[in-house]
Formats: C-alpha cells, structure tokens, sequence
C-alpha cells in the first residue's frame, strides 16, 4: 500500500552539507490527510479498548481511580502519540508507515527529537483545540460564536498545505520539516555510465559500507578526470579493501563506475535517515 507515483511538481532536490545531492518526493496533502485520518482511527480504537477495560476494572476497584487510568492514557496518546513513532529510527507513525511516507529535515540534516516534538505540539492548535471547540456547544450565542471561531480556526490549518508548494503544515514550517515519500531503492542519473561492461558487479552491504562521503568526492574526482594511472591505482586499492575479487573480463573503469554508483546509492539512502558516515574512518 505505498503510493509511489510520482508527481513532478512535488519533486526536490536537496544538496547536503557534504555536497551529495538527493532527489526527494514530497507527500501530497491527499496522503498526509489519510495517514492521519489512519493514526487517529488508531488512537481512536486503543481509547475504546482502554474505555472497555477501566470499565470492567472499576467493577472491582474504586472507580475514580479508573477514571483516573483513562485520562492519563487519553493524555499520553494525545501528546505523545505522533512524537513518540515520528522520534523513532523510521521517524514516522503506523498511518505514514502504511502509506510508504517519513518525516524528514529540511535541511537534509538528522531528524532532531526537538523538531519532532515542535512539529507535533502546533497539532494542538491545529486539530484538537478545534475539536474541543466544536464538542463544548451548546444553544447560548456564546457557544455559538465559540463553535463558529473553532470551525475558522480549524479550517485555517486544515487547508494551510493546499496553498504552499512543499504541502507543509505550520508544524512543518516551525520545526524546519517535511514529510516525502520512502523511495525505492533506485539510482539516480549521476556521473557513472550505464555502458558497463557484462561483469556483474554485484556489491554487498558490508563492502558499500567501507568507505563514506569523503571517499565518494574522491571517486567522483577520478572518473571525471578519467586518467588512466589514477584509475588503475584506485580501483586497485578499492578490490584490496572490500576484498573483491577481479573476474577475467573486468575493466578498472566499470568497477569504479559500478562501485560509485552502488556507494552513492548507499549513502543517499542513508542522509535521508539522518545518518552520515563522512569517511572510512567514521563509524555510525
């Protein structure tokens, strides 16, 4: 259930601080919608299944002590809810999960638990402030007025992201966040040629885990300049230190083509994890 199409003017591109370029799809505002409309039929049945059981429970104990248990629940999920799954490696709820979505950093930077906790603290102003609003009316004019004022307030925020081209919420803009879609595990265009050879460079994890932001400038360095002698002493020293063994037919140009896009791969998926290994010697 991951909507993966793609719509171009939902697309960016971001430039770290360490130069990698990513390409991110943003989420729409259908999905945000739905991935919340998702968490809240959650928080929803867990606050029934609560109700049901400080029922049962006040049978045998005091039930003002139950009535107790209830609020303290229906207020961690309220508050904590969001930050608690949005703080975690995956920085997103079971609703964004379903829909192959993620909260990320504007600024292709780790996703802070401070950012994450101001994103989700303006959902009070934005939706549930709102929603008292509208279950505290009554006949009174001033009920009336009260409920007028919440249906304004909330449509405000409500439609906030229809009118800004990155579908932020308030939140977002506060906390310097967005939410993209997950990508698939895909190359983008870079300077590694699709002309490789028929040797099947086939990397695995621990060997596109040995070297880090600094060794991929490097590479990029070499295959533009395409010297002959640089290439040759390179991609010597890659083979050595992934302990890669070189087929019969295997041209040094290919594997250092295939290992710079197999490691940029890597490391792109990474930085939109927050995680940044800037050399071989950095350990994360």
């Amino acid at each position: 259930m991951k909507p993966q199409t793609e719509n171009s003017h939902l697309r960016r591109k971001l430039l770290t601080p360490e130069g990698i370029a990513l390409h991110l799809q943003l989420a729409g505002a259908g999905e945000r919608a739905a991935a919340f409309l998702i968490d809240a039929f959650i928080i929803v049945l867990v606050l029934v299944v609560l109700s049901f059981a400080s029922f049962f429970a006040s049978l045998s104990t005091t039930p003002e002590i139950m009535e107790v248990v209830w609020l303290l629940g229906f207020f961690l999920l309220r508050n904590f809810y969001f930050s608690f799954f949005e703080i975690s490696a995956r920085a997103a709820t079971p609703g964004k999960r379903l829909l192959g979505l993620r909260v990320t950093a504007r600024n292709g930077g780790r996703l802070r638990a401070n950012a994450v906790i101001a994103r989700n603290a303006m959902r009070e102003l934005e939706i549930f402030l709102p929603i008292s609003f509208l279950f505290s009316g009554g006949a009174s004019g001033v009920d009336s007025w009260l409920i007028l004022l919440g249906l304004t307030w909330s449509g405000l925020f409500l439609f906030f992201p229809l009118f800004n081209r990155d579908r932020l919420r308030i939140g977002d803009f506060i906390a310097g966040t967005w939410v993209i879609q997950i990508p698939k595990t895909k190359l983008q265009t870079d300077i590694s040629q699709h002309n490789i050879s028929d040797v099947d460079f086939d990397f695995n994890s621990k060997q596109l885990a040995t070297y880090g932001i600094h060794e991929l400038q490097v590479l990029e360095k070499v295959l533009r300049l395409k010297k002959p002698e640089a290439i040759i002493s390179v991609a010597e020293r890659i083979r050595i230190k992934i302990k890669w063994i070189k087929h019969k037919d295997e041209r040094d140009i290919d594997f250092l083509n295939a290992y710079y896009s197999g490691l940029r791969k890597t490391l792109e998926s990474k930085l939109l994890f927050g995680v940044r290994r800037k050399d071989k010697y950095h350990e994360v």
